[in-house]
């Protein structure tokens, strides 16, 4: 008997889109497949047949979206550039995804959610996004501290100005609650990548002087 959802070419993507959802708002565990498919209006067994099984679809939700992500730039065009306008570049490419469409930024949360709830699907992504963007951003600031290695406060200070960038994602819902107009429309985004960069470029100040400071101390 011909499986009646093989005839149906939206089914597959509409189970994307539902699992995607509830994945981002409940977890892999708590999402059930029957809720899906219902989200969904496809029979249960389609999951089997497009996908496999609920990992198989979870995989599936969590990849193929980012797709639809514009290309960041060209990490290496950071090191090209004033530091300031270095920061405008990244902290503008770290907030793109919020301008994108609502599935976009389910995708941001899903993301979000396997590092909290992980099930294996994140340690793909940091291979391939993830240490990429850090490295990119160390080298950066190897570069303008002008060190000769990099060692764990460059480390420290990078990991401590991306926090401020993935807290607005990981916080969606407290900062719709708190100010709904700091993340409401391409220019506000536009705005708050633009502060982003001035905190950023605060923080590696600090730490030059920092660093300077130390080293007459004859603590280097």
């Amino acid at each position: 008997m011909t499986n009646p959802e093989t005839n149906n070419s939206d089914a597959r993507n509409r189970l994307v889109l539902a699992a995607l959802r509830l994945f981002a708002e409940k977890g892999f565990e708590a999402a059930t497949t029957r809720e899906i498919c219902e989200a969904a209006g496809a029979n249960i067994s389609a999951i089997r047949y497009y996908f496999g099984d609920k990992a198989g679809l979870y995989r599936t939700a969590f990849h193929e979206p980012c797709e639809k992500m514009p290309a960041r730039s060209n990490r290496e065009k950071y090191l090209t550039l004033p530091i300031a306008e270095a920061l405008d570049l990244f902290f503008s490419d770290f907030l793109t995804p919020f301008k994108m469409d609502e599935n976009i930024n389910l995708v941001v949360k899903l993301h979000f959610r396997e590092m909290l709830e992980p099930t294996g699907a994140w340690q793909e992504a940091i291979e391939s996004e993830i240490k990429p963007q850090h490295e990119a951003l160390v080298a950066l600031l190897k570069q303008h501290l002008g060190l000769s290695r990099i060692d764990l406060d460059v480390q420290r200070l990078a990991f401590a100005m991306i926090g401020m960038a993935i807290h607005l994602f990981v916080g969606q819902d407290v900062v719709a609650a708190v100010a709904p107009q700091m993340m409401n429309s391409p220019k506000a985004i536009d705005l708050m990548a633009k502060r982003l960069s001035g905190y950023a470029l605060a923080m590696v100040e600090s730490e030059s002087q920092r660093r300077a400071q130390e080293k007459g101390d004859g603590k280097q």
